[in-house]
């Protein structure tokens, strides 16, 4: 009997997720713009010195940590924050029992994608491996979440696997990229094509979306 009513529970859950996808996909949009914007520009300015400068570096693997998780923690509390709003607005608790199933499903790929990248650069000293770990990590992070979250962040994680794949190929297969006396430029240029790019093409591709079916409410009779 216990079993049965977890399973209709997480059947309820899963339901209600779906329900309000679109909520979850607006509420996403202004993160993935705040992240892509920030990693054009952590991205653009080592890989055109490293272009440039016949693979030298422009900073540190130290500072290339701190500059990147200061990205992900910006769009991080972006996210709370509208997260937080959003439970408010409609009278709900923040940690509802729908972040938590979609927090199960969601970190455990992050977590291996975030360890792996840090090993790989504190052990091995290879940023592009470690841009790599995080690509992929938070790509199948976001199709974990594909049973109950918009189809917009399931494609957008096929994006960002599929992406990083190709570019991880190309790299290996390149010895005078692979063997350059830095890989930040690499490592930026994978980046900046994901996080960056691929971001600021979800969000414009949300905000697009939404202009239609607000003007839709704007002429609908009161």
């Amino acid at each position: 009997m216990s079993t049965a009513h977890t399973a209709l529970e997480h059947l309820r859950v899963i339901r209600s997720l779906m329900e309000r996808a679109h909520i979850y996909r607006a509420i996403s949009a202004p993160a993935a713009l705040l992240g892509g914007v920030l990693a054009l520009v952590a991205s653009v300015w080592p890989a055109v010195h490293a272009a440039t400068h016949y693979g030298d570096a422009l900073f540190s693997n130290r500072v290339f940590l701190i500059v990147w998780h200061g990205i992900l923690a910006a769009c991080t509390l972006l996210n709370i924050a509208l997260l937080a709003r959003e439970a408010r607005r409609r009278d709900q608790p923040f940690v509802s029992e729908g972040m938590r199933m979609a927090l199960r499903a969601f970190l455990p790929p992050m977590l291996v994608g975030g360890v792996l990248g840090l090993t790989f650069v504190i052990c091995l000293n290879n940023l592009t491996l470690a841009a790599f770990s995080w690509v992929l990590g938070y790509g199948l992070a976001l199709l974990a979440t594909a049973g109950f979250s918009p189809r917009s962040l399931t494609r957008l994680g096929w994006a960002f696997t599929g992406l990083g794949l190709v570019l991880f190929v190309f790299w290996a297969a390149n010895d005078e990229v692979r063997l350059l006396a830095s890989d930040l430029g690499p490592a930026s240029i994978v980046m900046g094509l994901t996080f960056g790019l691929l971001h600021l093409v979800y969000a414009i591709a949300v905000f697009a979306s939404r202009a239609p079916a607000l003007q839709n409410e704007e002429v609908q009779p009161a």
